[in-house]
């Protein structure tokens, strides 16, 4: 019988009890271990295994448990580091779900992931205590303040470094901490618009527990992505960052080539072209990676359908793309023609504090919205689209930024492959008059809130821009991959006489050749625009193959 697959399920005991799916990520401890750094942060994009990976090293290390049958059969235990099972205490917090709408909501949440970790040791120190101590009496107050919803922050961004003192003096050996998706409420309080309210607990709050406490072994943290340095990370100068581009820790997060070929083998399915085109193209440090939330519903439903959009909050990275400047879309437009482009990015700043075209870049590669392919210096990386899954991700974005209607938008194509320019012009008009408020009505505003329609047309056409055909370069070329569809060619012109731009664009498409390379029917539309007027001139070509 087939293994269920652990979709919705991150949790590596549950996972390994209930004995489903499981693909063998352990040799991650022996990484982690041999690495030995102080503090570790790994960003990795949504939904790519970072809970499951923490889950399954808290498992493996917390001296609290037995967790041999949990490991039984995995690489680790083949390894000379199968001896350190469940040898050192572990305090795990998981982020996830920290978010609220208030500062208030959000820091009621991490007080109450703080207070499960101190009632587990509560409960396993029971009885052990010297009740006498003034650790012990800090011990039952820290767990007051925890319990009590009205304590202000201030009282327990000291929590963790406590907890860590107290685990070592009964336990005799310092902790591990493991903090999964340590961004998420940060994240949070940009989203809500508190987080100068929340700045300093931040701060102090990992401060405390990473900068020079004595009693902390090493600790391990995940996330998107390196959020709110100055703040954060001011407080302390001894974190590891492993962004997608090192190899450290690669083929952890995702599944590999391998891995993917042999999950889709065991439930009746293959590794082929469409497969690849749509949850492949991801590259972290070197190695192919496949998208494993898609893939594991992939393999459990047969359907190549969307799973990662929508898995998540995109709500960052809709706001980076409204705030992006001229020269960024310029760059878009090339990688959404399925083009791979150098750019100028950081992943070890984000967004929200260095509101800038790098860091938005690095957002976007940090969050999978891009791949990382090659780093030509210390700043220049070649990146792409990964996949078909993500080129859809971006669809809907764009079409939403631009107050679009994704319906309208296919209905409007859909007359363009059936040369009803009549109706199209009729649906353009429509569009233009309901998005392009918060577009700048220049002439290249026009051509991005085109580009962003053409990417519905991706499978059925090659959409380039700016393409150097004949003795120009044409505004937008639509090249169809069907015989039965003709090619179209558009350009844009902006100003108040309409009746004459639009045949100057049309006379421009068809004087500078731009069809030369096409062959087959073509489609020559001029498009004129004045603010949120528009008329098209439109000619068929049929150019012999």
């Amino acid at each position: 019988m087939k293994k269920r697959l652990p979709i919705g399920n991150d949790d590596f005991a549950e996972v390994r009890k209930q004995n489903l799916y499981f693909i063998d990520k352990s040799l991650m401890i022996r990484d982690f271990l041999d690495t030995g750094d102080k503090v570790t942060l790994i960003t990795r994009p949504r939904r790519f295994g970072k809970t499951l990976n923490m889950t399954m090293l808290r498992e493996f290390f917390d001296i609290t448990k037995d967790s041999r049958q949990l490991f039984q059969g995995l690489s680790i235990m083949d390894t000379e580091y199968a001896n350190q099972i469940n040898s050192r205490p572990v305090i795990f917090l998981t982020l996830k779900d920290c978010k609220g709408t208030t500062a208030q909501e959000m820091l009621l949440l991490i007080k109450k992931q703080i207070y499960l970790e101190y009632m587990r040791y509560e409960k396993n120190m029971k009885g052990k205590l010297d009740e006498s101590s003034l650790l012990a009496q800090d011990f039952r107050a820290m767990i007051d303040v925890l319990r009590d919803p009205a304590s202000l922050p201030v009282l327990f961004t000291d929590s963790i470094r406590l907890l860590c003192q107290i685990i070592r003096e009964q336990y005799g050996v310092p902790p591990l901490l493991l903090i999964d998706e340590y961004d998420q409420p940060v994240m949070s309080s940009y989203e809500y618009g508190y987080h100068d309210s929340v700045g300093n607990f931040f701060s102090n709050f990992f401060g405390s527990a990473m900068k020079g406490n004595p009693d902390l072994d090493q600790a391990l943290l995940t996330g998107v992505q390196r959020v709110a340095k100055e703040s954060i990370f001011s407080q302390f100068n001894n974190v590891r960052v492993y962004t997608v581009l090192h190899r450290q820790y690669a083929s952890y997060f995702g599944f590999t080539s391998s891995e993917t070929e042999k999950l889709l083998k065991d439930f009746g399915l293959s590794l082929n072209q469409k497969v690849k085109g749509k949850y492949d193209g991801y590259l972290f440090g070197g190695i192919e990676i496949y998208n494993p939330w898609s893939l594991l519903n992939y393999a459990d439903s047969g359907e190549l359908h969307g799973y990662w959009v929508n898995t998540s909050s995109n709500y960052l990275i809709k706001r980076t793309l409204s705030e992006a400047d001229k020269n960024f879309w310029t760059d878009f437009d090339r990688l959404a023609s399925g083009n791979q482009i150098p750019v100028w990015l950081t992943l070890e700043t984000s967004y929200v504090e260095r509101g800038s075209t790098y860091s938005l870049w690095g957002l976007l590669v940090n969050s999978g919205y891009l791949t990382a392919l090659e780093r030509l210096d210390e700043n220049t990386v070649i990146v792409r689209i990964p996949n078909d899954e993500v080129m859809s991700e971006f669809q809907v974005l764009i079409t939403e930024l631009g107050g679009m209607d994704g319906l309208e938008l296919q209905q409007m194509f859909s007359c363009l492959l059936h040369r009803d320019t009549d109706r199209f012009l009729e649906l353009y008009r429509k569009i233009v008059i309901s998005c392009t408020s918060y577009l700048d009505a220049k002439e290249n505003a026009y051509h991005m809130l085109f580009l962003g329609m053409c990417m519905t047309m991706r499978g059925s056409y090659k959409v380039t821009s700016n393409l150097e055909n004949g003795y120009g370069r044409s505004d937008i070329t639509l090249e169809s991959l069907h015989r039965k569809n003709p090619h179209v060619i558009i350009e844009f012109k902006q100003g108040t006489d309409l009746e004459r731009l639009k045949n100057e664009a049309l006379e421009q498409i068809l004087e500078k050749k731009y069809y030369a390379p096409l062959k087959g029917e073509i489609l020559c539309i001029g498009l004129a625009h004045d603010k949120k007027r528009c008329e098209l001139a439109c000619q068929r070509l049929q150019v012999p193959e």
